[in-house]
């Protein structure tokens, strides 16, 4: 089976590495995939690369997440004649693909967080597109909300899944504890800011780890430095395997302003690490039963004292249960998942 995996943005995220560790399981099993992107960055191609996948670019100058681009309707259009099935993620990929579709392909979607249209909503785009859909994996209950309102029938609409790798991975040499780790993209929606300045709210942080790139390293950088922080918060740049980083840490932090599951929390469960999360879209369900610290978004006082609670176990968290329910997201399982609907999309209908 040839799968052809249709991405709007290529950049180190969750949404796409999520896909590219399915890609690669699946290759292994010998269902190769052919990734089609509309628009990427050099650190996107270098973790596609990473993951033994070779991406195809249309090269847009302009983020295609949010919109239906007709230049990429055309380009794909040529594309997708010879995939047994077409997996599309994120708006901009999947209201595309379902304009240039073959007849008789399956077409399935992807949409991992609520929708945050930066412009007008692109509703007309989705309606003409959900009779192409044969499957919908919402990884969010708003993701799942807004498909459901276009009126995609319920039937076809399933809970996404993401994998999450590393569970295993020993702890990185030197690091110093207790500590505090971050990880994810450095933009506003993860809310690496309000880390800041829940940090320069606390009486004696121990050292912070920030495992990520993003628009906003600059202005970090700027507000750590006014802070005084500079001897406590670290950047250390986009890491590829943040496990080791992760393992025996005291504190995974996620303060994010959007957030459907959270990789990030997910493998700092499978690692024993107690997470901070916030109450936005998916993650509350996350972090349920005391898996983690719920606190608001954008809330810096509120997160400072989640911080020191677990920092001083005046709080805790079911560690325990949180390892075994992260357990759910093994790569193999995941993988076996996506291979099962796959397979069954791609069978003839009997006559």
């Amino acid at each position: 089976m040839h799968i052809t995996r249709v991405l709007a943005k290529l950049e180190p995220g969750g949404a796409q590495l999520s896909l590219l560790r399915v890609a690669r399981a699946l290759a292994a099993r010998g269902h190769p995939t052919r990734l089609l992107v509309g628009y990427a960055t050099e650190a996107g191609i270098a973790m596609a690369r990473a993951h033994g996948v070779e991406p195809e670019l249309m090269g847009s100058d302009d983020d295609l997440q949010w919109r239906c681009d007709p230049a990429f309707v055309d380009w794909l259009e040529p594309r997708l004649g010879d995939a047994d099935v077409v997996h599309a993620h994120m708006f901009g990929a999947w209201s595309a693909a379902a304009q240039s579709m073959p007849a008789g392909v399956p077409l399935l979607a992807s949409e991992h967080n609520d929708y945050a249209w930066p412009g007008e909503p692109q509703l007309d785009a989705m309606a003409e597109a959900i009779d192409r859909i044969d499957h919908f994996y919402a990884h969010s209950p708003g993701a799942r909300a807004e498909i459901l309102r276009a009126g995609l029938p319920a039937g076809r609409v399933v809970r996404g899944v993401s994998p999450v790798e590393g569970f295993d991975a020993a702890e990185r040499d030197g690091l110093p504890r207790p500590r505090i780790v971050f990880t994810g993209r450095l933009t506003a929606d993860k809310g690496p800011d309000v880390l800041v300045d829940a940090v320069a709210l606390m009486e004696d942080p121990p050292p912070v780890y920030l495992l990520g790139s993003g628009k906003m390293e600059r202005a970090l950088r700027n507000k750590i430095a006014k802070a005084g922080l500079e001897d406590v918060i670290q950047l250390c740049g986009w890491v590829d395997d943040p496990a080791p980083w992760v393992r025996r840490a005291s504190v995974q932090v996620c303060p994010s302003r959007d957030e459907a599951f959270s990789q990030s929390a997910v493998l700092a469960m499978g690692l024993g690490v107690p997470v901070v999360g916030t109450r936005v879209d998916g993650f509350p369900e996350t972090l349920a039963l005391n898996r983690g610290l719920i606190v608001e978004p954008a809330d810096a006082p509120a997160l400072a004292t989640a911080l020191e609670d677990l920092l001083t176990r005046r709080r805790r968290t079911d560690v325990a249960g949180a390892r075994a329910w992260a357990q759910q997201f093994h790569i193999s399982r995941i993988a076996s998942l996506y291979e099962r609907d796959y397979v069954e999309l791609c069978e003839p209908v009997p006559a």
